[in-house]
């Protein structure tokens, strides 16, 4: 038995404790862990040999479709049979009673569903249960934390899904470290992997996460599975954000919303109507704009206040957004438009506590600036999509057909584009466009 220290962030091994790690550059990531060197390393199972990929079917590749939109949505149109998901989030989110009511769904429509609790008794799960209104007829739940009786009993049940409860509960008994470790969530993990892989069921973990919200066990963790659901809590403290941040069927970055009531995680199918839910059309400071979160337009409000500053260092706040490209567009707007921003203290929020980084909220931001430093409220019946560059000039960016339907959706009237952007690329549009060359442009159309 041979004791070694590996880092908790990426699994680097040293013989001695380190305060830095070499790999990552963690500070004080390692941990004390105990290793059998003289164990053979058990085999992963038998192997088919090599396959020529264009002579291979992929007919059992079909999504089960769970019939939970956003679930779906986030998950790239289904659950792709022999995947594993990680789905993290805050203590409390609500990701077990997520994971509850899809097994509901899924027992009564892909089959057999296997439920793994090392956290909860068969009687905490039936009192949720009880009190969201599952009747959980083809769920079978195993408390249980041994790797090998988790496997044992998936080999006897044969279910369509497997949901683990949650993956850092989950140990070998064959390895001295204790449950939680790293080398225990890698060897849990890689062992449920292969399950799902040889015998094509898709498999769920549920992980925790440390004070700093990072994902707890190694960053490996979240290579070896094929997708990373992480669960987020929206300002509003009813909504709950479901994030695609790893995905190898879909498009990442895809986002879900649900609300959290007494009867559990009710999709939102228009959440562009929850981010403008309190939108005020009759203050300076707001404009509205559209953004592409993954393949779904959302339309969200940006907030500015500009208040006069006596210190010689101006405050600026930024929430939702890059402070970074904040600061951009106020030198912009100074250099090129002359609105003279600098001895002003400010604040910029993006409603609704959604955290953008797509460059096409620049225009809108530019608009709430200049219409709090005037004091003139920006058209309420306007949306402005567009990139500011550090000329002055407005970019174009993509989806741009997605974004005017959602906009005409909502019963906005008109609309600011780039002026790069072809009338072949609006195509038929009700909205009335206008097209802004530069940051002037903006300030002399719409103010």
């Amino acid at each position: 038995m041979a004791v070694i220290f590996a880092c908790q962030s990426c699994g680097y091994e040293t013989p001695k404790w380190l305060g830095r790690c070499p790999s990552c550059l963690a500070w004080n990531s390692f941990a004390e862990e105990k290793v059998d060197r003289k164990k053979p390393r058990q085999a992963s199972g038998p192997s088919e040999g090599p396959v020529k990929l264009n002579e291979f079917t992929d007919n059992d590749r079909e999504r089960i479709v769970t019939g939970n939109g956003e679930f779906d949505r986030v998950l790239g149109g289904g659950i792709v049979p022999g995947s594993l998901v990680l789905l993290s989030g805050d203590p409390g989110i609500g990701k077990s009673t997520l994971l509850l009511q899809i097994s509901e769904i899924l027992g009564k429509t892909a089959g057999k569903v296997l439920y793994v609790s090392g956290e909860e008794s068969p009687a905490q799960v039936k009192s949720r249960a009880r009190r969201l209104g599952l009747s959980l007829e083809n769920v079978y739940f195993l408390p249980e934390t041994d790797i090998y009786k988790i496997e044992e009993s998936i080999k006897n049940l044969s279910p369509a899904v497997v949901a683990v409860d949650s993956i850092q509960t989950v140990y070998n008994p064959d390895m001295p470290s204790i449950a939680g470790s790293l080398g225990q969530i890698r060897e849990s993990t890689v062992r449920l992997q292969q399950i799902a892989k040889k015998d094509n069921i898709p498999v769920f973990l549920v992980g925790h996460i440390t004070k700093d919200g990072a994902i707890a066990g190694p960053k490996v963790l979240e290579h070896i599975v094929d997708t990373v659901l992480y669960f987020e809590n929206m300002d509003s403290n009813i909504y709950r954000l479901l994030r695609t941040v790893k995905n190898r069927f879909g498009s990442t970055n895809e986002i879900g919303i649900f609300l959290m009531d007494a009867e559990g995680l009710t999709e939102v199918k228009n959440p562009s109507g929850v981010f403008l839910d309190s939108y005020n059309k009759n203050v300076s400071g707001t404009s509205v704009a559209c953004c592409m979160e993954g393949t779904r337009p959302v339309l969200i409000e940006v907030q500015a206040l500009c208040v006069s500053s006596g210190a010689n260092f101006p405050r600026r706040t930024a929430v939702g957004v890059d402070p970074g490209r904040v600061a951009i567009i106020i030198a912009v707007l100074e250099k090129r438009a002359g609105i003279l921003l600098s001895s002003e203290d400010i604040y910029v929020n993006v409603a609704g506590g959604l955290k953008i980084t797509e460059p096409s909220l620049d225009l809108a931001i530019a608009a709430s600036l200049i219409s709090s430093y005037r004091n003139s409220q920006a058209p309420a019946d306007t949306v402005f999509i567009g990139e500011i560059g550090l000329g002055g000039e407005i970019r174009q960016v993509d989806r741009i057909d997605v974004r005017l339907k959602e906009i005409e959706k909502l019963g906005f009237k008109r609309c600011v584009l780039p002026a790069g952007i072809s009338d072949k690329t609006i195509g038929k549009c009700s909205l009335e466009i206008i097209k802004a060359a530069t940051i002037r442009d903006l300030t002399t159309a719409v103010f």
